[in-house]
């Protein structure tokens, strides 16, 4: 093995927490409350992502559409860009490591390994958050979807990775959380894979799974 590539949102960082938080608070300046609003969020969020990683809609397009939707409004773009910062605000405040991340970063390098995140977000926001959380000197590259054609689980966006790290598929191993994206989508392109499974919501899942990422050897 001469490579490994970690996912960012929820493998490296605690992304869901930090978006329910989030939006519970911004959405309650908004008079929306209740049970089901991280749920309903979330489930927005992936499903116009999802648009915005088959290049059918912008970063940004995919944001105002996500706050149209969930405010069930007819909002003009800065409208929506309005309110989308103010959730944007509060969800990089709540942004926080996993505590079994830096060292599994560290022993990957130890290893001799070259380190990488591939991931589905925005390059800039990525990089700041990688900057911002002290990852960006913990990793020696990062490939992020939006300076690809497409995004995980299209076998370019692996493929585009594993060369920028200066390996081949065959010698790359690939961790997300993700049984989908990162799992299958790596194992399709060539790698081999490891699901980080966390809450155990995937027990019977045919594929290499590990509960912590203090699990992972190489």
């Amino acid at each position: 093995m001469r490579a490994v590539l970690f996912d960012l949102d929820d493998t490296l960082v605690d992304q869901a927490t930090a978006a329910g938080a989030a939006v519970v608070a911004w959405a309650a300046t908004a008079g929306v409350t209740g049970a089901d609003v991280a749920a309903r969020w979330a489930g927005i969020s992936e499903r116009h992502f999802v648009r915005y990683q088959r290049r059918q809609v912008t970063f940004t397009g995919q944001r105002r559409d996500r706050v149209r939707e969930f405010l069930g409004r007819e909002l003009t773009g800065a409208e929506a860009d309005a309110l989308f910062a103010g959730y944007l605000e509060r969800y990089e405040a709540g942004w926080s490591v996993f505590a079994d991340a830096v060292p599994a970063l560290r022993r990957a390098r130890a290893a001799g390994l070259t380190v990488g995140v591939l991931t589905n977000g925005d390059e800039h926001q990525q990089r700041r958050k990688l900057l911002r959380l002290g990852l960006a000197g913990e990793i020696d590259l990062l490939v992020a979807s939006s300076m690809l054609p497409a995004g995980k689980p299209d076998p370019l966006a692996f493929g585009h990775a594993v060369e920028l790290a200066g390996a081949r598929a065959a010698e790359t191993l690939m961790v997300g959380d993700s049984l989908t994206k990162d799992v299958l989508g790596a194992q399709r392109a060539g790698l081999a894979a490891v699901l980080l499974d966390r809450a155990g919501v995937h027990p019977t899942a045919r594929v290499r799974r590990i509960r912590s990422l203090d699990e992972l050897t190489f």
